[in-house]
């Protein structure tokens, strides 16, 4: 089987979930955890070098307050729990605002953990057009990559989005350029490890050619 070197993962339906389930929608991100340290397990279980996850979004900050508050303090659990694993972790986000959780500030530069091992990315606070600012503001177009605030995650070649949705939702524009796309119905919180495995399955057959 082809293994991607690096998955980017938009862990959506989390609301959606929690009202399936009788709760109010902040609960559902509550359950988003366990999902995503298992995928972490599996991706390093399976040789996966790098992963990408998309914690929230600049436009998320624009949600009521509980729902905010309760998505913050699941991107800082997340880390949490993370810590006691190895792996190389970076948070990218907007640290300048006031949304952006203090928490997370030491973990804005790469960081081993453990033993190090593979990359692990977290988007928090993000937003594509802050991530290109530099690249727009410069009169030097010829080095977009360089110019990234990103410019420490490298090209996503799988993008697995749970929650039915088909969108990137301004996940890292440029390095998913070429990225193969794989949408799973199931809501995030109902994560199995048959769904990477049936991402990877299909990866396995598609033509990777990056426009060549």
């Amino acid at each position: 089987m082809k293994i991607p070197n690096h998955i980017g993962v938009i862990p959506d339906g989390n609301r959606r979930w929690a009202i399936s389930n009788g709760m109010s929608k902040e609960k559902g991100y509550t359950f988003g955890l366990s999902p995503g340290i298992d995928l972490f397990r599996l991706c390093k279980k399976v040789g996966i070098k790098e992963i990408t996850y998309y914690g929230f979004t600049m436009d998320n900050t624009k949600r009521p307050s509980m729902q905010t508050k309760a998505f913050t303090k699941a991107c800082i659990d997340a880390v949490e729990i993370l810590l006691k694993e190895n792996a190389s972790l970076l948070v990218i986000g907007n640290a300048d605002s006031p949304m952006f959780p203090k928490d997370l500030v030491p973990y804005t530069e790469r960081r081993r953990i453990g033993k190090g091992g593979i990359k692990v990315n977290f988007l928090v606070n993000y937003g594509w057009q802050w991530d290109l600012k530099n690249f727009i503001e410069s009169k030097d177009k010829s080095s977009i990559y360089n110019q990234l605030k990103s410019n420490d995650i490298s090209r996503v070649d799988l993008i697995i989005r749970w929650g039915g949705r088909r969108r990137l939702s301004g996940f890292l524009p440029i390095q998913s350029v070429y990225s193969d796309f794989y949408v799973i119905d199931d809501y995030w919180p109902d994560f199995k490890a048959d769904h990477l495995y049936s991402a990877l399955k299909w990866y396995s057959h598609q033509d990777i050619t990056l426009g060549g």
